[in-house]
Order: structure tokens, then sequence, then C-alpha cells
């Protein structure tokens, strides 16, 4: 293990805990299939992005930037000076050379956000600080600094500005019906980069209990004593095989609308690739590396993607995806019968089908 003993930026204090770094990690090591595959192809959109982060340093960044130094705190060596260590503590263990700003601001609710695209910001809540401890707070910061590194806040603002041209065809048949399946897709990629970040966060903390109690609390709040991560896990567990066919509908009509996915799903996602092979790697220190990321091959990432998705399904326990795997098994079954009926195969010489008796 290596010593998280110097700081990516001026200062050298960093939390003495021994952590595990990585040098020239590739954000492509923590990101979710589904998600990696829309950043690698978005990528390709080479000039487009630095339009946009221009565009927005220039405005909008400089306002939102002003606005927190007026209204909130910035944290410093003498402002909240073990949340500063914590965002230069994970930009060290993530190989972050541009440290994010941190700021501390008065709010009850229970939040995080990495804001801007030129120069990002993490903010957190007063509600966030006083629900969470150290370890549980400092894979929050490492989940916000996942986002700042993947570019979420970049490529999420590309999307939004192509969906509103997209949305001036509304007035084509089946105009509006297209815009909606194209911002329902939306939100299932913000779901995923979300579980993409919790997985940074991971990286950065490498403690699972911590990352899934603070993940709990945002759920069920700061009476630590009155839970139970492994009670959480049994009730995701229930949660994904809840019910019946009608509860499956329910849970999906519940999830397309949330730009979130559900606490219990998120810990028990997390519990899921902190035992991976994946994670187990990468924590050995192979990992993909920067320097790679321009080899990325989008069909490459498009078919990960799709076996992800085909994974979930062949092992969700929901009543819905169950009834789906039947129906394709199904539709497999006979398709096959009607394939052997019109080409003969499975019937021996004789026109008997294979094993039958004469």
């Amino acid at each position: 293990m290596t010593d998280s003993t110097r700081a990516a930026g001026p200062a050298d204090k960093v939390p003495s805990r021994r952590r595990q770094r990585f040098p020239e990690i590739s954000t492509r090591a923590w990101e979710h299939p589904a998600d990696r595959s829309a950043l690698v192809a978005l990528r390709k959109l080479t000039g487009f992005d630095d339009v946009l982060k221009k565009l927005a340093g220039l405005v909008s960044e400089r306002s939102v930037r002003l606005m927190f130094l007026a209204t909130a705190v910035k944290t410093s060596e003498r402002q909240y000076p073990e949340l500063f260590d914590m965002v230069r503590d994970a930009a060290y263990v993530l190989d972050l050379e541009q440290v994010p700003d941190l700021y501390v601001t008065q709010d009850p609710r229970v939040n995080a956000m990495c804001i801007g695209m030129d120069a990002p910001v993490i903010v957190l809540t007063t509600g966030l600080v006083e629900l969470l401890d150290e370890e549980e707070l400092r894979a929050v910061i490492g989940h916000e600094v996942g986002h700042a590194m993947s570019g979420h806040a970049v490529y999420r603002t590309m999307l939004l500005i192509l969906t509103n041209l997209a949305s001036r065809i509304g007035w084509v048949p089946l105009g509006n019906l297209a815009i909606m399946a194209l911002v329902t897709a939306l939100k299932e990629w913000f779901r995923k980069a979300e579980l993409s970040c919790d997985r940074a966060g991971l990286l950065v903390g490498q403690d699972p209990q911590a990352s899934m109690r603070g993940l709990m609390k945002l759920a069920g709040g700061h009476n630590l004593g009155e839970m139970n991560v492994d009670a959480f896990l049994e009730q995701a567990e229930e949660y994904e095989k809840a019910g019946d066919l009608r509860d499956g509908v329910l849970k999906l009509l519940q999830v397309l609308p949330q730009s979130h996915p559900f606490a219990v799903v998120r810990v028990a996602k997390l519990k899921q690739w902190s035992e991976s092979e994946e994670y187990r790697s990468i924590m050995a220190g192979a990992y993909p590396r920067r320097g790679d990321d321009p080899q990325a091959k989008v069909g490459e990432q498009w078919r990960a993607a799709a076996d992800s998705y085909g994974k979930s399904i062949k092992e969700s326990k929901d009543p819905l995806f169950s009834l789906l795997r039947d129906i394709a098994d199904g539709a497999g079954s006979v398709g096959g019968k009607l394939r052997d009926t019109f080409t003969g195969a499975g019937k021996n010489g004789t026109g008997q089908e294979e094993g039958e008796e004469k």
C-alpha cells in the first residue's frame, strides 16, 4: 500500500491513513459500462467539449464562483481544514492535478454537487457535513471528484443542448414520443453516472463499509445506532425481488423519472462492485491508464454496456424481468422449433425426430 503523504496542490498536509494511490488512472476504471459507452462516444466529438468549457468559463462559471465566494464558506487550512485535506487527498489518490475548490453552504438539506465545466467546484451542504462521519464524507468527496474527472457536467450539458435542438422537431408526427424517449435515455445515463461515481468514492476512501454507511444515512438519517448496513442490504434484496408483476411495473415507473438510483440500489450495486475482480484488479494496480484513452473503441464500449444490461436482466430477481426472461426463453424455444420444422434440423435421415423410437 502507498502512504498518502503528499497532496495534489500547494499544501503538503493530508490525512495520514494509508491508502493506495492510482497514478495516471483513467476514468474508464470506475465508470459503469453504460456510462462509459456514452462518454467514450462523446469524447470523440473533439472540440465541442472545449468550446462548451470556454463558453461556460466566460460567464456562467464566473457567476457561480462569485456567488459561492459571497454566500458560502470556501474550505482552506483555516476553514473546514479537515474537508480541505479530504478534497486534496482525493485528488492525490486519483492523480488529479487541479484540485477542485470545495465550498460548504448553509442548507439543512442533505446534498453534494459538482458544478462547472472549465473549473469544476464541489459544494457540500451543512446538512450533509453534519450527517456523515469523516470516512463517509471522504467517500462523498471522492464521488464528486469522480464527476469532475469524468466530465459529467460537460457531456450532460452537451446532450441537453442537443436534446433542446431535437425538441424543435416536436411538430413532426411522433416527434414528441421521440423526445420523450431521448429524455428517458438521458435520465438512465444520469443514474448510471451516479453509480460510476459511487465507485470513484470507494476508490478514494477504500472503505466499503463507510461508503455503504453514507448511502444508508442518506435514506435514514444520522441515528447510526438504530441502523445496520447488513440489514439495509437485506432490504435491498427484498426490494429487488418484492411482490409480483404489478410491483415490477410499479418499480419501473417509479425509477424512470429519477436522476439518481434509489439508495438501496446504490448500496447493493456498490457492494457487488467492491467484491468484484474488477475492483480487486484496480487495487492491485491493474487498471486502464489515461494515455490509452484515445484508443478506446466506441463499439467495444457499447458491447460492454449491452453485456452489462444483459447480465443485470439475467441475474435480476425482479418479477417483471423474470417474466421478460421467460418470454425470451419461450420465444427462443418456439423459434427453434419453427426453424427445425422448416429446415429439417434435429431429424434423422428417416424424417423422425432424433431420439424418437421407430
